[in-house]
C-alpha cells in the first residue's frame, strides 16, 4: 500500500473512530474530527501532510493514490 492510500485510510479511520467516541463517550471528540478534516483540507492546498512524513520515515513506499 502506498503512502497516499495509507493517509486516506488513517484519516478515514480517525474520523469514524472519533465520531463513535463522540456518540458514546463525549461530544468533545468532535474537535478531533474537525482537526483531521482541517488537516486534510490544508494538505490539499499546501501539499504538506504530517502523516505522510511519518509514514515515509517508517519506510512505506511513495506512490499515487489513483
Amino acid at each position: 500500500m502506498t503512502i497516499d492510500r495509507l493517509v486516506l485510510a488513517v484519516a478515514g479511520s480517525f474520523i469514524l473512530i472519533s465520531l463513535l467516541l463522540a456518540h458514546y463517550h463525549s461530544e468533545l471528540w468532535l474537535w478531533f474530527t474537525a482537526f483531521v478534516g482541517a488537516n486534510l483540507l490544508q494538505s490539499a492546498f499546501t501539499g504538506f501532510c504530517p502523516m505522510a512524513i511519518i509514514l515515509k520515515k517508517l519506510g512505506v513506499k511513495p506512490g499515487s493514490a489513483f
